[in-house]
């Protein structure tokens, strides 16, 4: 939010109907949806959401910051390092899936978008070097590889059922070391 002091009632209504309505667009119509479209999915008017949001990083910073701390949320993994990775990396993908947003967003060149590729970034590092350290994982790849390769596969459209999870179990064959 945009203020330190309490929000009144209604302007906290009008507050999360318009992050509940722009969650909503964003994850159906990706990032360019017109702010009066989100306004009128909120019915709320076109200087309320102006008022709450002056831009639409504002906006972006309010739907996907709690989604992002949900993602990193460190979660009990597999002992098995390369397990350990394939888990987060898969929880990576849904998020970008259900992100579809966020992931767009990502391409840009803004600090809301620096500060969650860092946080990414850091989040995925450390479970790939252990991976590596382990050998199970081949060395010559890196987080920023992965990581894009595997956002490509999240936004692409599959015209049949379960053919993404293949597509990411084809993935991580591919980051094993050949024998």
């Amino acid at each position: 939010m945009t203020t330190s002091r309490p929000l009144r009632a209604d302007a906290l209504r009008n507050y999360e109907a318009i992050v509940a309505a722009a969650t909503e667009l964003f994850a159906t119509a990706g990032a360019n949806v017109p702010f009066e479209e989100i306004a009128r999915h909120a019915e709320v008017g076109s200087a309320t959401m102006h008022r709450r949001f002056a831009s639409r990083a504002a906006l972006f910073e309010a739907v996907y910051a709690e989604q992002v701390d949900d993602l990193l949320e460190p979660r009990a993994a597999p002992d098995d390092p390369r397990e350990a990775l394939e888990d987060w990396l898969r929880r990576f993908v849904q998020f970008i899936v259900s992100k579809r947003a966020f992931a767009e967003e990502m391409a840009h060149d803004t600090e809301l978008v620096h500060a969650a590729r860092r946080r990414i970034y850091a989040a995925v590092q450390p479970l790939l070097a252990a991976a590596q350290a382990s050998l199970e994982v081949r060395t010559d790849v890196s987080a920023d590889d992965v990581l894009r390769m595997l956002s490509g596969i999240g936004l692409a459209d599959y015209p049949e059922h379960g053919q993404r999870d293949r597509v990411v179990e084809i993935c991580f064959r591919g980051l094993r070391p050949s024998e």
